[in-house]
């Protein structure tokens, strides 16, 4: 079934970065959040399901779209992941396709995914470091996405 699901992923992923229309634009940027998403729930090597709760949250709140299909996109992106050698066929599309403010957005959403257990692994840390520094976000961005989302999670 994940093989299925990968196999799928790959194909839609691949045709999704060379066509323009932004309907399939819109859905290859939804699976590459997602991935980021779920391997930054996987970084510190302790799953909680509150981290999937919060990837199911923000991709609901971001996105609109209904809870099935969040949770079948969080499927695909799961099997994605762990097939996956590098996050470059992730961060390529978001890097192409989102303006700067975008980026701090898609920041403070892996940095509430980090802090959805209550706290900050310093292998979180390092990846959404390395996540900013593929996506071109400046050192600033960085910290002022982790300020964002901090202040919102002490209100």
């Amino acid at each position: 079934m994940f093989k299925t699901l990968k196999e799928l992923f790959d194909k839609r992923l691949q045709s999704e970065l060379h066509d323009k229309s932004p309907q399939v634009a819109e859905h290859a940027l939804r699976m590459a959040t997602a991935a980021l998403l779920v391997e930054i729930s996987r970084s510190d090597n302790e799953f909680h399901l509150v981290e999937r709760d919060t990837i199911q949250d923000i991709l609901v709140r971001s996105y609109q779209l209904a809870v099935e299909e969040v949770q079948e996109l969080i499927t695909i992106a799961e099997a994605e992941v762990d097939a996956s050698i590098s996050l470059d066929q992730f961060t390529v599309l978001l890097d192409r396709d989102l303006i700067p403010d975008q980026k701090i957005a898609m920041l403070e959403k892996l940095w509430e995914v980090a802090y959805a257990d209550g706290r900050i692994d310093k292998y979180e840390e390092y990846l959404v470091r390395k996540l900013a520094d593929l996506l071109h976000v400046p050192h600033r961005g960085f910290i002022q996405a982790k300020l964002n989302v901090q202040s919102r999670s002490k209100s």
